[in-house]
């Protein structure tokens, strides 16, 4: 939380990331090994529609999959307000697009037949 008393930019940036790396990179996900082996941040867009607040915790932040493609995919989120319902509009909307990365070469490589099908279950 900042001087104005709501959770911000940065801060809503590492709550995304600490909501995505259990969904992927937890041992039993099929896409853990991205999580080890190699997955950047390629592009990241927040847009605010209304405040969040401290008290407003603990968040809840629906995430899918909006694109997948061949070495990427884009997930997408809806963060709301402990409480707030499902259909409610959400505080903050955002994306971030992420790519498979192989760390020995330096290059990016394509999503395994595993990670394409785990992800894809995600898909909306």
């Amino acid at each position: 939380m900042d001087v104005f008393q709501h959770v911000n930019h940065a801060r809503m940036v590492t709550l995304l990331e600490e909501a995505r790396i259990p969904w992927l990179f937890d041992d039993d996900k099929p896409t853990a090994s991205m999580g080890r082996q190699g997955c950047v941040l390629v592009d990241l867009h927040v847009k605010y529609r209304g405040q969040l607040r401290h008290e407003d915790t603990p968040l809840d932040i629906a995430m899918w999959v909006k694109q997948l493609r061949a070495v990427d995919f884009t997930i997408g989120y809806e963060v709301r307000a402990d409480g707030a319902a499902p259909d409610s509009p959400p505080a903050v909307i955002a994306t971030t697009q992420l790519a498979a990365f192989d760390i020995e070469t330096q290059r990016l490589r394509r999503l395994s037949d595993t990670e394409r099908d785990y992800l894809a279950l995600w898909r909306a």
